[in-house]
């Protein structure tokens, strides 16, 4: 088994002298996240995962116009990941949806989430590796004695998918098409703060989930999102920011390296 100090080869799992590594990420393509998120961590050479539903209507030039901005910002080093097409969530919630997890299959789903990503790289063809993000975080499709994961799926397509769950990633051991991230919602900066200076306790990935900033009904405040990142601007040197997908694709290899 992979462990978290260095291996035979000297090195630890994350580059340079960095303890731990963060991935800040953000949900359903808010417009706070184009004009607070994206602004804040640019002033702090941060780059983060935006997931995006792209437009269900209109044709290719409107799926364009629509993303150009996501467009700009992946220029500028941001990830913009896969959050499905329809973004479909148990029929549980009070929401109404255009369909429910519970009444689909593992093909229906496929076929949104490939749509998705049909549509994304038509208005972003720059990038070429993506994430993928769990819609509501569930990653099943079914009811009852039909209920089935479907992480195998994005598992064919993506190199890595966020979900939700109780801790920070262990590089060695973690479900990269499973990952655990920190809803944090109304959260403080201190509280913020504390969870990255936790990950570069354990040696650890901690993965952040964020929905609109000052705006929603998950939001977190600018002031507090601005303090987070102000301190992993200056203490980068212990701990290595980074989109989701780049930092999967970090982990893959510093397996290869270390079996």
């Amino acid at each position: 088994m992979i462990g978290l100090q260095s291996t035979s080869s000297g090195q630890g799992p994350w580059p340079g002298e960095c303890r731990g590594a963060v991935s800040l990420t953000f949900d359903d393509g808010m417009r706070s996240q184009l004009e607070t998120a994206i602004p804040l961590l640019d002033q702090h050479g941060l780059q983060a995962t935006f997931y995006l539903n792209p437009p269900r209507d209109g044709d290719e030039a409107v799926w364009r116009e629509v993303l150009a901005p996501w467009r700009a910002a992946a220029g500028r080093g941001h990830e913009i990941g896969n959050h499905s097409l329809t973004h479909p969530c148990s029929q549980n919630f009070a929401f109404a949806f255009i369909t429910s997890l519970e009444s689909m299959t593992l093909e229906d789903i496929e076929r949104d989430v490939l749509e998705a990503e049909r549509r994304l790289r038509i208005g972003i063809p720059e990038q070429a590796v993506r994430s993928f993000g769990y819609p509501c975080y569930q990653s099943y499709v079914g009811a009852g004695a039909s209920r089935q994961s479907y992480v195998p799926v994005i598992a064919r397509h993506f190199v890595a998918a966020r979900g939700k769950g109780e801790t920070a990633n262990h590089p060695a051991r973690c479900d990269l098409h499973d990952l655990w991230s920190w809803p944090v919602e109304r959260k403080s900066g201190a509280e913020l703060v504390g969870l990255a200076e936790r990950a570069a306790a354990e040696g650890r990935w901690a993965v952040f989930t964020f929905h609109g900033i000052d705006e929603g009904h998950l939001p977190v405040a600018a002031v507090d999102l601005a303090e987070l990142c102000a301190f992993l601007d200056r203490h980068r040197e212990r701990l290595w920011t980074a989109p989701l997908a780049v930092a999967a694709q970090h982990v893959i290899e510093w397996r290869k390296e270390n079996a």
